[in-house]
């Protein structure tokens, strides 16, 4: 204590160093909350029922009412996909196997690279629509979908298969939907010919709900099969 404080001074001083103590400590809480917050951000799943998307339904059909007559364009049997490579994004990456999660919504790759393949759909090549998904992002990092709004119309993307085929597509159209507009039909329903659709998040981030405003949804083509 210095020689010219008193009791009541002194008492003052350490008062008021304590709830300096307790305001940085407050500061410094908030700052690790916003950190933590900052690394959720953008993880969201490609499909997510809490982001007001139906879910997926739990095989999808190959053609209307099961009609094989009406098919169209070259098909492949059913073979597991592989690999996934889209020339004009610089992606080759690996695939998984997608399911279902316990609120009906598709699963989702645990990491910003990887690209799932949901598994009750149509193998890719095979009739019907395939279906994949990936991260736009994911914990600050891009994500292997990141400029996947970016195809154009033609544009090439290579599958292959565990039977050691190839299932060479081409992009049909692009486009954007409001989440809570999803077109599950579109993306799910029954089709004549071997589709497939890549699915991602896009739009806006809203810091309100913690998800990607709208979905970037990618149709093409089987173009071309190739045996192993």
């Amino acid at each position: 204590m210095n020689s010219a404080d008193t009791p009541s001074t002194a008492g003052h001083r350490r008062g008021r160093l304590t709830l300096l103590a307790v305001a940085v400590a407050l500061v410094l809480l908030g700052a690790a909350a916003l950190i933590r917050a900052a690394a959720d951000h953008r993880d969201e799943p490609p499909l997510s029922t809490a982001a007001g998307n139906p879910a997926p339904p739990s095989a999808v059909a190959s053609t209307p009412a099961g009609r094989d007559d009406l098919t169209t364009g070259p098909q492949m049997p059913s073979s597991p996909p592989q690999t996934l490579v889209i020339p004009a994004l610089h992606v080759d990456v690996p695939l998984i196997g997608l399911g279902r999660q316990s609120d009906g919504s598709m699963q989702v790759p645990d990491d910003a690279t990887t690209v799932g393949w949901y598994t009750g759909a149509p193998t890719p090549g095979s009739l019907g629509p395939a279906v994949l998904a990936g991260h736009v992002d994911f914990n600050h990092r891009a994500g292997t979908f990141a400029h996947l709004g970016d195809l154009d119309g033609g544009d090439r993307i290579t599958v292959t298969r565990a039977d050691r085929s190839t299932a060479v597509f081409a992009v049909t159209h692009v486009r954007r939907y409001p989440k809570d507009q999803f077109p599950s039909d579109a993306v799910y329903g029954p089709i004549d010919h071997a589709g497939l659709r890549l699915i991602t998040c896009g739009g806006d981030f809203n810091d309100s709900s913690g998800h990607y405003d709208d979905n970037i949804v990618v149709f093409a083509v089987l173009k071309q099969a190739e045996k192993g």
